[in-house]
């Protein structure tokens, strides 16, 4: 079957992205980045997940800053048999029983760091996968990690926002809330569009509508089928 007229090419989209964005993502912000406190978390993964969308992840190095809006994330709630806490509190996972805004840091499959964060009452174990950013301010520094890469496939995805952004194991435990370091934080304010659809690579409870990205945004990862959500959240975002 061909593929829809309005459906972009990868390289196609790595030239037009590259064009148009590298120049915005070099310069600062308009406005600067506020640093999120614990009490403008919401509580519980889904929640949490969706709020973080249109939200800054900054890595403040002794280089400089390197910055991006958060475009896509994963949520893995209370009870699902896909999540690392699902086991209980061990002491490789203990950080997905803070309270919200904690970095949980896990080597997946040997090869790469994921960069999760708590998301519940504390004692209570679930979590987000910050799964992607649109690159902002620092991507010489990006780029210095990740040579010969093109400015879309930076931070596309969960293991190369980690490597881009040089977090690693010692970031796990962090407080992302105190914006120090590595930290979360906010420019606009007011709902933004979120896209909704099941998440990327489970075998197990591959159903729950619980991956939130941007929508139309080049810098989300995953299938391109998934790039276009069944539809939009400008609520409070599903009940799981």
């Amino acid at each position: 079957m061909n593929a829809p007229t309005d459906a972009p090419t990868d390289a196609k989209l790595d030239a037009k992205t590259d064009a148009k964005t590298k120049a915005q993502c070099m310069r600062k912000p308009s406005l600067p980045i506020i640093p999120l406190s614990r009490d403008d978390l919401p509580v519980g993964a889904t929640q949490l997940a969706r709020f973080m969308i249109g939200k800054y992840l900054v890595h403040d190095v002794p280089e400089g800053r390197m910055s991006g809006r958060i475009v896509e994330t994963e949520a893995y709630p209370v009870g699902d048999s896909t999540s690392h806490a699902f086991i209980g509190r061990r002491p490789h996972n203990g950080s997905m029983f803070l309270a919200p805004g904690y970095a949980y840091v896990r080597l997946t499959y040997g090869l790469s760091y994921m960069l999760n964060m708590s998301a519940e009452a504390e004692d209570v174990g679930a979590g987000i996968l910050i799964r992607a950013i649109e690159p902002l301010e620092g991507l010489p520094l990006m780029e210095a990690r990740r040579p010969g890469v093109p400015l879309r496939d930076l931070a596309r995805g969960p293991g190369r926002l980690t490597v881009a952004l040089g977090i690693g194991q010692s970031f796990d435990g962090r407080d992302l809330c105190t914006g120090r370091d590595l930290w979360i934080g906010v420019i606009e304010t007011g709902d933004v569009p979120v896209g909704v659809t099941t998440r990327i690579g489970l075998s197990r409870e591959m159903h729950r509508p619980l991956r939130f990205f941007e929508p139309g945004s080049a810098f989300v990862s995953g299938p391109r089928k998934l790039l276009v959500a069944p539809h939009a959240d400008l609520g409070d975002g599903p009940q799981i």
